[in-house]
């Protein structure tokens, strides 16, 4: 089985209360250690194969897996996940306003609360990044469609005499 697969399976297969909270547990410690190591050194590209990787910082595979899912969305290069073997070659080109944007997305206040984005963006960056975060998820209202107009069909009739008509 590859190790995108064995990920996505490990983290539906809780059952339980107990069981989902355990998992995301070992997950997010996990992951706060990788995240930990990279944001200290925000300038280096991520680079190693695959199993030193998890090696270095004593995780499974599929835990690996799942943060290298979780950060994929904010690589400038995403990878593609289910081609990635034990033997792969891992390189992370890391988009740092939109992992931070990510996080926010993703509610993870213990990734984007780490000291380490200190020194990554000043409070004033971070603070743009959270409006454009409460921005993205305003619903803003179409126009609204009246009876005489055009339908949006396309049909040439009155939207009342075509899509509209109850």
């Amino acid at each position: 089985m590859d190790l995108y697969k064995e990920w996505i399976e490990m983290a539906s297969e809780a059952n339980s209360k107990e069981e989902v909270q355990n998992f995301w547990e070992a997950y997010s410690t996990a992951e706060k250690k990788v995240y930990e190591n990279i944001l200290e050194n925000p300038n280096e590209t991520f680079v190693g194969v695959f199993k030193e990787l998890v090696e270095k910082y004593e995780i499974s595979n599929q835990l690996f897996m799942g943060f290298l899912d979780g950060i994929n969305n904010s690589l400038l290069s995403p990878l593609d996940l289910e081609k990635i073997t034990e033997d792969s070659e891992i390189k992370l080109e890391i988009d740092l306003e939109k992992l931070y944007f990510n996080m926010l997305v993703a509610k993870a206040d213990y990734l984007y609360k780490l000291p380490q984005w200190d020194t990554i963006f000043d409070d004033r960056k971070r603070e743009n990044i959270e409006k454009e975060y409460k921005k993205s998820k305003t619903v803003i209202k179409g126009d609204k469609i009246g009876r005489n107009d055009p339908c949006v069909c396309g049909s040439g009739n009155k939207y009342k005499k075509c899509c509209g008509k109850l």
